[in-house]
């Protein structure tokens, strides 16, 4: 399976958490750009010809905060210089500040099949505190613009002064309004962000706290039907993200926009952050490519299995050495030896023990080293 990305870095304002690329108040070059990504994708569809992709994705930024023009003229042009498999996962991500029907309607036009929205909490002090440009009650518009549709939507954990109370309003207004998918973050500060002022302060939740929330929040969505598959992402059974766990299962992909990066043909790449940059070189009918790198089959390794061991899925055995010709046990056998005891083994699948997938970045590091 094969995946196509494309980065819209636009957003009305920055999330006191962001540190994705990303630009507010610069929707007046977004025909600029979006030009440039048309050119972009002709580029790569070129470079990529033969290639079959299954999964579409735009994300950003904010996609739905640019007219809704340029992401059907997008989604013509992927279809133009790409192929597609047959019923392709088109997702784009949406902040329920920024959609209407019409915009939605289009989305639908272009062939779109699934929507990504963020919620992050149902208390709208929380949203106005992380910088979201949202209520609770756009949400619940924007989902209701979506009924029967396949949505999404991203929930938090650790935000400042967030209660077991308001996650589980947060999860029941998720799951009411319909979303077949829902992902639980834990939110990040990030060093550069304003909300790290806040970490430094002490004025978020302690490790301890967000990990009791999170066990809270997976026990409560298992029990209105989210099946965990991933740390972070329960959905109703057949209602996975195909394009994530195309990344997840180490598939290749293609990144177009600032800031984008690939994976194909045992190179990983990544466009440049800078949008002018990004701009001038596809003007001038170069890839905006600032690394490219080899992966090396040492870094294959503990790929395999640390993506693995990140979703409810696992490392299977077979699969390893059908790919790389050796156990990946012995490969890793004295981090193995070392997480032994977090890991659950059922014939050929060894997977992390759920009460154990939360710290999983600690048992995975263990891995890096070997």
């Amino acid at each position: 399976m094969a995946g196509i990305y494309l980065h819209i870095p636009f957003c009305k304002q920055k999330c006191r958490y962001c540190d994705f690329v990303s630009f507010a108040g610069k929707e007046d070059v977004a025909e600029a750009y979006m030009a440039c990504l048309l050119k972009e994708i002709e580029l790569r569809g070129k470079e990529l010809s033969g290639r079959t992709f299954h999964t579409v994705y735009f994300g950003g930024g904010t996609p739905s905060v640019v007219d809704s023009k340029y992401i059907y003229a997008a989604m013509r042009q992927i279809k133009k210089c790409f192929t597609l498999a047959p019923h392709p996962e088109i997702t784009i991500e949406m902040n329920p500040g920024t959609v209407s029907e019409q915009k939605i309607a289009l989305y639908k036009r272009a062939g779109i099949n699934r929507f990504s929205v963020g919620l992050q909490s149902a208390i709208d002090a929380q949203l106005a505190d992380l910088g979201r440009v949202h209520t609770v009650r756009d949400y619940l518009y924007c989902t209701s613009l979506l009924k029967g549709e396949n949505f999404s939507a991203d929930v938090m954990i650790g935000i400042k002064g967030q209660t077991r109370e308001d996650l589980q309003k947060t999860i029941e207004v998720a799951a009411g309004s319909g979303a077949k998918h829902i992902s639980m973050y834990a939110l990040q500060a990030e060093d550069g962000t304003p909300i790290y002022t806040d970490y430094l302060n002490g004025e978020l939740p302690d490790e301890d706290e967000v990990a009791e929330l999170y066990d809270y929040g997976c026990a409560l969505l298992a029990q209105k039907g989210y099946a965990r598959y991933e740390v972070s992402n329960f959905c109703k059974k057949g209602f996975e993200s195909r394009h994530n766990l195309n990344y997840w299962k180490r598939g290749e992909y293609v990144g177009l926009g600032v800031s984008a990066s690939s994976f194909f043909s045992g190179h990983r790449l990544l466009n440049t952050t800078d949008l002018d940059e990004y701009m001038k070189c596809i003007l001038s009918g170069f890839f905006p490519v600032i690394d490219n790198a080899e992966v090396g089959d040492k870094e294959a390794r503990f790929e395999f299995v640390m993506l693995g061991l990140r979703t409810v899925y696992g490392v299977r055995g077979s699969e390893y050495r059908a790919q790389f010709g050796s156990d990946w046990k012995e490969d890793f056998a004295p981090a193995y030896r070392r997480t032994r005891q977090y890991l659950l083994e059922k014939g050929d699948v060894t997977r992390i023990r759920d009460e154990y997938l939360f710290v999983q970045n600690r048992i995975l590091s263990e891995y890096a080293g070997d």
